[in-house]
């Protein structure tokens, strides 16, 4: 009988340095794993790559606009008339990613019926597009300046951090609407009496759904972020592994999180876009890939999980939603889902994804490209997020 597979962070990071990593994505393992077996699967791949590309409202980015002169403690920012926070420091704000226009309060129409944002102005900011910068302050001896406006870009600021409090959700609700009427939500616009299904997560290439147990994911974690290298700093806020979850680990509801950062000024306009969701207001869509080290067999387990055996809640988001009701009209696997349609109460109606599948398999090809070129080794987290 073969021994079993136990490896080391420090080992793959050897193997990636000379060349000889074996890397593949989560959809090019599941097919491995059915042909080999675990075990040898475990022993002849290094690294699996995940993806998603979803709107994720709990997003935004730090920003240091730079000390003037006279010099400013700002109290109130705008960043292209998206209001920023300001109560900081002196000049370091917050603009996050569902902040609307100070102009459009409403989240009236723009022309081309595009909203704006906060996820718009991160957007502009990566692409290098100016924007305009404004600024008032109360005054003090050492801070008199009152007033400020100019046009910036993201070169002008010493530094512009994204850090984004809950990424990544681990699965999530699939919507429909039990009422008699349309609503909007931030699942996407809902037809009543359960006329299409929406959901929100990338299935057998999500991150999350690749190491259900954070066996390998923790704080200090290196991911690709909005294009760039980034990293877990903590559980995302709402980290909830305490769910039902299926025999092979799966959570059937939202469960855990991340909490992540990067340099803004690194990532790309194609990984961070600015969305407008119908009837709700705006958002940011993250492009986030977690590299999954294959340590033994546990985790190859986890790994080779596929969208049929992914379940997610049905739940309404028409009355229990809103009103904390948490009941589950049943449940749906990812494959369903992806297939365009599901029966729910003897109807087949429209299934409607409000992530890329496409781009979560290209930002798994993108990381998988970076590690066999060397261009990106594992860390070692410092702490595993929690996983009861």
């Amino acid at each position: 009988m073969a021994s079993k597979v136990n490896k080391t962070i420090n080992e793959i990071n050897e193997k990636i340095k000379k060349g000889k990593a074996v890397v593949v994505t989560a959809e090019e393992i599941i097919d491995i794993v059915r042909k080999k077996g675990r075990q040898k699967a475990a022993r002849e791949v290094d690294v699996v790559t995940t993806g998603t590309f979803s709107p994720m409202c709990s997003s935004g980015a730090f920003i240091n606009f730079g000390h003037t002169v006279p010099t400013m403690k700002a109290a109130k920012v705008w960043l292209n008339n998206v209001p920023a926070y300001a109560g900081i420091a002196a000049v370091d704000i917050y603009i996050g990613a569902t902040e609307p226009a100070a102009d459009d309060p409403l989240n009236k129409v723009y022309p081309g019926e595009f909203r704006y944002g906060g996820g718009h102005v991160i957007q502009d900011l990566v692409a290098g597009k100016v924007v305009k910068l404004r600024a008032e302050a109360y005054g003090t001896d050492c801070y008199p300046r009152k007033d400020l406006e100019k046009d910036v870009t993201i070169n002008d600021f010493p530094s512009a951090i994204l850090c984004n409090p809950r990424n990544a959700y681990q699965n999530y609700n699939c919507a429909i609407n039990l009422s008699d009427k349309t609503i909007y939500t931030y699942m996407g616009p809902l037809k009543p009496r359960a006329g299409n299904a929406n959901y929100a997560t990338s299935g057998q290439l999500s991150p999350l759904l690749n190491d259900p147990y954070f066996k390998t994911v923790g704080i200090g974690t290196k991911i690709f972020l909005g294009g760039a290298q980034g990293f877990i700093v903590w559980p995302g806020t709402q980290h909830n592994p305490s769910v039902p979850r299926t025999k092979k680990g799966v959570p059937r509801r939202p469960s855990g999180a991340l909490f992540v950062v990067g340099d803004l000024k690194k990532m790309s306009p194609k990984w961070l876009v600015g969305v407008s969701i119908l009837g709700y207001g705006c958002s940011l869509a993250v492009g986030l890939g977690v590299p999954i080290p294959i340590l033994n067999e546990e985790i190859i387990r986890y790994v080779a999980i596929s969208d049929e055996e992914i379940y997610t809640q049905i739940v309404d988001y028409g009355y229990d939603y809103p009103n904390g009701i948490t009941k589950s009209y049943g449940e749906v696997n990812y494959k369903e889902l992806k297939s365009g349609s599901i029966i729910f109460n003897g109807q087949k109606i429209p299934t409607v994804p409000l992530s890329s599948y496409k781009k979560a398999k290209e930002i798994a090809q993108i990381l998988k490209e970076w590690i066999l070129e060397g261009k990106f080794l594992l860390t070692e987290p410092q702490q595993l997020l929690p996983s009861a």
